[in-house]
This record gives C-alpha cells, sequence and structure tokens, in this order.
C-alpha cells in the first residue's frame, strides 16, 4: 500500500510505493527544530510531483542532504541524498503524510553527535 504526503499548500507532493512501518527520529538542529519524522527511500520507489520553482533547499555542516521546502508555505515535506553508492535516496517527512502516525516505531538517532 503506498503512502502520499505534500507541504501544506500541496505544491510539493510525494507518493511512497510502500507504506513505512518505522521513522527515524533525528536530534541535530534541523530536524529538532523542524519536528521530523523521516523514512528513507531509493527514488525508485518515490514519486515526487513538484515545479522547480516552488523548491528551496537548505544544506549544512557536511553537505550531504538538501532539506527541501515550499517556498510558498515553506513545509518541509522531504530531502535529498545520496546512498554509500551514490545512489539519489529521499527522506520523507512523515509529519507532512497522511500516515498513522500512532502506528509507527519511532527509532530515535544521535544526529547531534555527529
Amino acid at each position: 500500500m503506498s503512502i502520499s504526503g505534500s507541504c501544506h499548500c500541496g505544491k510539493l507532493a510525494f507518493t511512497l510505493e510502500d507504506e513505512p512501518t518505522e521513522v527515524m527520529q533525528c536530534n541535530c538542529s534541523i530536524c529538532q527544530r523542524k519536528g521530523y519524522l523521516l523514512t528513507f527511500a531509493p527514488a525508485d520507489q518515490v514519486t515526487i510531483t513538484a515545479d522547480a520553482a516552488d523548491l528551496a533547499a537548505y544544506t549544512f555542516n557536511h553537505h550531504n542532504v538538501q532539506h527541501q521546502f515550499c517556498k510558498s508555505c515553506g513545509c518541509a515535506p522531504f530531502g535529498t541524498g545520496k546512498d554509500g553508492q551514490g545512489n539519489t535516496v529521499y527522506a520523507l517527512n512523515l509529519r507532512c503524510a497522511d500516515a498513522d502516525l500512532e502506528k509507527l516505531q519511532i527509532n530515535a538517532f544521535d544526529g547531534a553527535a555527529l
């Protein structure tokens, strides 16, 4: 079963082929401030619907992840990065999705220690 999400105004959207059962809650400076609950998926399992003119990106620290956000409403439904083999991976913020967050296992990640 797929899962969909979007920014508040709907200009940025994603669909993930398979509904995740767990998410990562990171305590790094941006994830903590944004309240992200992230799941990660390879690009071939994610469909992004967005006009490039509506997207803005923010990177920091090692610049490994491009945190994408909507220029209109400011919501950040996803980010992009690379896996160990150089393949594109999406970090999908399930707080922007039609997911039942109560059913997900939340795994803590100490990103602040990196």
